[in-house]
């Protein structure tokens, strides 16, 4: 169960950038029909667990590459440590390049041939693999949800998690759910009333726009749409036009790029805006470059997620994130992919506490608990539930930051904890 604006962003990315041209698996389904019944290592050996990272994709080399350098920072950290009680995580990771048939081949190899016991921070443009990961019963702990698959199969536990039935199908008869907290925040603790969805005259960035405009509306806000051609997009006129609309709020439909042009649009127009809200994938510390000619749009910039700030130093969590990342380029995904690691040790520490092993099973029995997860308080409390009908209204938390030049990103609202609201729960199509 996600909210609209995390659920879809980063499927409206996979969509924009590349259209049609992914492949589906073209790998015999007798490649992963053997089940989950890989044996546990031996007393001692290592613990073998795979990373699924679109790293070359068609988006750009870093684009989803930050919940793997995140989960192997903590994994090398962990190790560093003395592993789980003494034996080490020895990590495979495997770039499928962004396609399906590359998806499918990392699945193979890391599944079938490497015999991981676990899949982690997963981040795949098309996770065309996830029916296969599920078949075999390999517990995926901490992905992005970029698609569906998080909210359609068994064995798959996605960071935000899901109340959906994963019954191979996404979420209630083909339909998600997410809910409108984001609008309402901007409402109640900024007075917002006027919002900006800009967005190309494209089908993947006019649907999500549309996503967009349905939430604000919900909320009450009176809604300024603006559409700009994909190939000569004019932001100047769709940003001399939110201007004259008198918007509070703009939100967008556009890779990051097509951010930063709007935000530049906006400066040379005079267009100054309560908050120019952003996701979660662009909440990094490259803003300064990324925005690097829109200084006004971008002291501006705000986002929204379900982790925590990662320049929240008053966290010991937090505090031990960044030491470990050693001073590289920081990013929300890297947070989130160290929680996922996390978990994923959890798990692990659980299963030989019993003096079991540490096995597929094992692993995926203790992700099924249906106990709150939390990563040491990185993330809102995660829950795994079936639920056969979806919520109508649901309180949802979040956790809103906002750029200021040489602090970065500033935490707004308090405790992420306690930053709650109870909204209506509105149907998409994945």
């Amino acid at each position: 169960m996600r909210r609209p604006a995390r659920a879809a962003e980063a499927l409206l990315v996979a969509a924009l950038l590349v259209g049609g041209t992914a492949c589906g698996s073209r790998l015999p389904e007798s490649d992963f029909e053997r089940r989950g019944t890989a044996p546990g290592p031996a007393r001692g050996a290592p613990v073998r667990v795979g990373i699924i990272t679109s790293a070359t994709s068609p988006v750009g080399g870093a684009a989803f590459t930050g919940p793997r350098d995140g989960a192997k920072a903590y994994f090398d950290r962990l190790n560093e440590r003395g592993g789980i009680q003494g034996r080490e995580v020895e990590v495979r990771t495997c770039d499928d390049g962004g396609s399906g048939v590359g998806n499918n081949d990392c699945v193979r190899e890391l599944v079938e041939e490497q015999q991981v016991v676990a899949l982690v921070a997963t981040a795949a443009l098309d996770y065309a693999g996830a029916s296969r990961v599920s078949r075999a019963r390999v517990p995926d702990i901490g992905g992005q949800p970029i698609g569906s698959a998080y909210d359609t199969y068994p064995h798959l536990y996605g960071i935000y998690g899901s109340l959906a039935p994963r019954k191979g199908e996404p979420g209630w008869d083909g339909e998600l759910y997410g809910g409108t907290e984001v609008y309402r925040y901007f409402k109640r603790e900024h007075g917002a009333r006027t919002a900006a969805v800009v967005s190309y005259n494209q089908a993947a960035s006019a649907a999500y726009a549309r996503l967009v405009t349905r939430g604000l509306k919900a909320e009450g806000y009176k809604v300024v749409t603006e559409q700009v051609d994909f190939a000569l997009p004019n932001f100047r006129a769709a940003a001399a036009d939110l201007k004259e609309q008198g918007a509070d709020l703009v939100f967008d439909a556009m890779d990051t790029h097509g951010n930063a042009r709007l935000c530049e649009a906006m400066d040379e127009v005079g267009a100054e805006v309560t908050a120019k809200v952003t996701n979660v994938q662009n909440w990094t510390s490259a803003v300064g470059e990324d925005y690097e000619d829109a200084p006004r749009c971008r002291n501006a910039l705000w986002a929204t997620g379900s982790s925590r700030n990662y320049e929240d130093t008053k966290h010991p969590a937090v505090r031990e994130f960044r030491a470990a990342m050693k001073g590289k380029t920081l990013s929300q995904w890297q947070l989130e992919g160290w929680a996922a690691a996390m978990w994923f040790t959890d798990a692990a520490k659980a299963c030989l506490s019993g003096e079991s092993e540490v096995t597929r099973a094992c692993v995926d029995g203790y992700m099924n608990r249906n106990e709150p997860y939390s990563a040491r308080g990185l993330l809102l409390p995660v829950t795994f539930e079936q639920r056969s009908e979806p919520p109508a209204h649901r309180r949802t938390c979040l956790s809103v930051a906002r750029w200021r030049d040489g602090k970065g990103w500033v935490t707004q609202g308090g405790e992420m904890a306690e930053n709650c609201f109870d909204v209506p729960q509105l149907p998409y199509q994945p």
